[in-house]
């Protein structure tokens, strides 16, 4: 029997339950189905009684063809073999990726896709679920004033009705969602078009670039394939703006008649809409849970919010038929609860995915220029989740083509055979023997300013390790501007000749050069060290030394203390200070100056509008730090970098575009590099971190400003694999690449990363007292090294 023995449980109104579990399914797509077949299978639990409630009717879908992962079809060949039984005997099945870019074809292997019509797939779930019982209620409608005798009558209400949830803006107070508004449109089209690959198409227009994502789903009896063609907004203006449905259906035909090759477009040309990004801080509400795209989306590009659905509907079908569930408000809220647990992080990762492949297909006129092997490349990695050593393994023909063309662009003579992190670069007369920096890393280990030998240990362990620069800690300019007692300084004659010390063990014992960057804290300064309490003031308040900032603003509302607005003429000294500390910094034989100008310190301040609310001309914001630039300059005349915030994380705050503008205006003064990072400028940002999470910001900054004036570009940020770092050189979105906490964790992470690719060339020295060391020790059966 299928109804649960024993004394009845009570429903969700309190009444003893005589009869099977109810669940309501609000939607009849693929995620719904696919629940109500999963829940309808038999096994050792009771099967619920479910109703599937679509207001279409049963024919009717929107879009043309699915596409599926292997890890996917997996999931669905444990959850119900049956199902993929049926899908497996309708798939179109390849394996390669056509990139159509400047008069070129470049195909790449080994990507392994399945495909089929999405009517196809409703079709089978409509059946497999109505077999196994489900009530299906087609052309059903359950409008918001229905939703709550929905709810009461049944133990369950499932919301699988897509991205414009009629369920989910009825709970929106306690779910929170958010709708994230792309800057493209797209329309999805079909044709009868046989094509053995997914292609990629970029269409050059008076106009502006189109892009089409174009894959099959049947073969027989007539060809069909799916077209996404996606474009920015202001180009769908200046192409299709007031045409009419036969004009645009016309214009669309000539304008995608390198993809059709004669075929005829189907389906509606006016459905264009710029793709929402939906998330949700809950998915569940009581007896109430989202499933598929009423819960989240993830941009096409990167797959289909099918194949989320489906996951979500097997991972929520397990919970609620796990041994043990009885259906009791108690046992569901917690079903409910592991299910999101499960499905959270999977779909937030799957999501920081989609959004670096949208962005990239946002920003694509950045790209364009690049050649279209290095475009290619770019193109397949764009989400992060293939990366150089994946399409290594994936195609290695082509990855082969892809190293040889970046060994021809970087004209060093080197061969192609040697990674992209290990070849040199030359910054503005500074050779580097590899890509490769140290970050810099705060150490708060300094006595008044001066570094001493945990310093002198510290940097030197990460010059033998391999990286081509070594960069310092920020180094404060004034007592003043240190960011806690603990901070290192260069404004006497003593940490002057303590960092020459330094520079002269790293320029002895090891090829690296060694960077030094320089800054003030301006208003995060005068607080503990950071294993004390980061950002914490000094508890006792005789210790505190008075703060300065552009404006009056504290860093930690309530906690911070408040800083003055700084006058002219403590600008002017401040400006002298960081001009006295670069000439230090030169006769101490450093071979890097870095300005920082990120992170909300004091330069950092000036520049956003969020800490910078001055009415005199300092509140024109590049002004004050292009001031100190310009003193910097003419006390240093070596390679000098600028480290910038290039987004502040918070609404009404520095964007992207406004991070190209810095990095413009601080190339222009005479800047060598722009050192790439983002946030901290305000302490309620809301930071998207991820697997090199700043890298895009570096991106977009080397494809425009810094490529119109030749300016080297350093990205950084949660980067943390070898196999990263070289598919971002590769791929051109940076030229050099810092790291932080891998360096922390073994200072000879570079060497070590060598070893690993199994190069020992130029770039990847070992020092000569450490050859020896230079590959793991064999050991004997005892364990011991030989």
């Amino acid at each position: 029997m299928d109804a649960p023995r024993g004394p009845a449980p009570r429903s969700r109104s309190g009444r003893r339950r005589t009869a099977a579990p109810r669940v309501a399914v609000v939607g009849g797509g693929p995620g719904g189905l696919y629940l109500a077949a999963l829940l309808r299978r038999p096994g050792p639990t009771p099967r619920p009684a479910v109703t599937v409630q679509e207001r279409n009717p049963p024919e009717r879908t929107f879009g043309f063809g699915v596409v599926f992962s292997d890890e996917t079809l997996d999931g669905i060949a444990a959850a119900d073999p049956a199902v993929h039984t049926e899908l497996s005997r309708r798939f179109v099945r390849w394996d390669a990726i056509d990139i159509h870019h400047r008069g070129r074809v470049l195909t790449s292997h080994g990507h392994g896709f399945a495909a089929l019509g999405r009517h196809q797939l409703l079709g089978l779930l409509q059946r497999r679920a109505a077999d196994l019982g489900a009530e299906l209620r087609f052309r059903s409608e359950v409008r918001p004033d229905g939703l709550g005798a929905l709810a009461a009558g049944h133990d369950l209400l499932v919301a699988a009705d897509g991205v414009g949830s009629a369920v989910r803006a009825e709970h929106a107070a306690a779910l929170r969602p958010e709708v994230a508004r792309g800057r493209c449109v797209y329309l999805w089209l079909g044709a009868e078009l046989a094509l053995d690959a997914f292609e990629f198409h970029i269409l050059r227009t008076p106009h502006g670039i189109v892009q089409v994502h174009a894959y099959p789903y049947r073969r027989a009896p007539r060809p069909a394939a799916t077209l996404v063609v996606e474009m920015r907004e202001d180009v769908h203006r200046r192409i299709l703006a007031g045409l009419d449905a036969d004009k645009s259906r016309a214009v669309l035909g000539e304008l995608l008649a390198p993809v059709l090759r004669g075929a005829r477009v189907e389906g509606d040309t006016d459905r264009w809409a710029a793709f929402g990004t939906v998330r949700c801080a809950a998915w569940s509400d009581g007896g109430t849970v989202l499933l598929g795209d009423a819960a989240h989306t993830a941009h096409f590009s990167i797959g289909s919010g099918t194949k989320l659905a489906l996951e979500d509907a097997a991972a929520l079908a397990d919970r609620l038929r796990a041994p043990g569930q009885d259906w009791s408000p108690g046992s569901l809220a917690e079903a409910l609860r592991d299910y999101e647990a499960e499905r959270r992080p999977v779909v937030e990762s799957t999501q920081r995915a989609a959004r670096a492949s949208q962005e990239w297909f946002e920003d694509l006129p950045l790209y364009v220029h690049q050649p279209p092997l290095r475009f290619a490349f770019n193109l397949l990695c764009r989400s992060r989740r293939i990366t150089h050593a994946n399409l290594r393994l994936r195609d290695p023909r082509f990855t082969a083509r892809v190293e040889a063309a970046h060994a021809r662009g970087c004209a060093d003579g080197i061969g192609a055979d040697v990674p992209p992190m290990f070849r040199p670069f030359r910054l503005a007369g500074l050779e580097l023997k590899n890509r490769v920096l140290v970050s810099a890393m705060d150490m708060y280990s300094a006595a008044d300013g001066l570094p001493g030998d945990f310093h002198l240990a510290h940097l030197g362990a990460r010059a033998l390790g391999g990286a081509g620069l070594v960069m310092t800690e920020m180094v404060c300019v004034s007592p003043s501007g240190r960011i806690t007692p603990g901070c290192a300084g260069l404004w006497n004659d003593a940490q002057e000749a303590a960092w020459a010390r330094i520079a002269d063990l790293v320029h002895s014992a090891s090829t690296a050069r060694l960077g030094l960057q320089l800054g003030h804290s301006g208003r995060k300064g005068s607080t503990r060290l950071m294993w004390e309490g980061m950002d914490e003031p000094l508890p006792n308040p005789a210790e505190n030394w008075r703060l300065v900032a552009p404006s009056a603003l504290p860093y930690r509302p309530g906690s911070s203390r408040l800083p003055h607005a700084a006058t002219r003429a403590e600008l002017a000294a401040i400006r002298r200070e960081f001009a006295a500390a670069a000439a230090r910094a030169a006769r101490a034989g450093v071979d890097l100056l870095e300005l920082h100008c990120a992170h909300g310190y004091l330069l950092s301040s000036f520049l956003s509008p969020l800490t910078n609310r001055r009415s005199d001309v300092y509140g024109e914001r590049l002004r004050y730090p292009l001031e100190v630039l310009a003193a910097v300059r003419e006390a240093w005349d070596g390679p000098l970098s600028v480290r910038i915030s290039a987004t502040d994380w918070h609404p009404g705050g520095n964007g992207s575009d406004e991070g190209v503008e810095l990095a413009a205006a601080f190339a222009a003064a005479g800047a060598d590099a722009i050192s790439v990072s983002t946030g901290q400028v305000v302490s309620d940002e809301a930071p998207a971190f991820g697997r090199s999470y700043q890298a895009p910001f570096a991106d977009r900054i080397r494809n425009t400003a810094a490529r119109e004036r030749g300016t080297a570009v350093i990205t950084a940020g949660n980067i943390s694999s070898w196999d990263d770092v070289n598919s971002l050189l590769l791929a051109g979105r940076a030229d050099l690449v810092a790291l932080g906490r891998p360096h922390l964790w073994d200072p000879h992470w570079t060497l070590h990363a060598a070893a690993e690719q199994g190069y020992a060339g130029p770039g990847a020295e070992w020092p000569a007292p450490y050859r020896a060391g230079s590959r793991p020790p064999r050991t004997g059966r005892t364990g011991k090294a030989n």
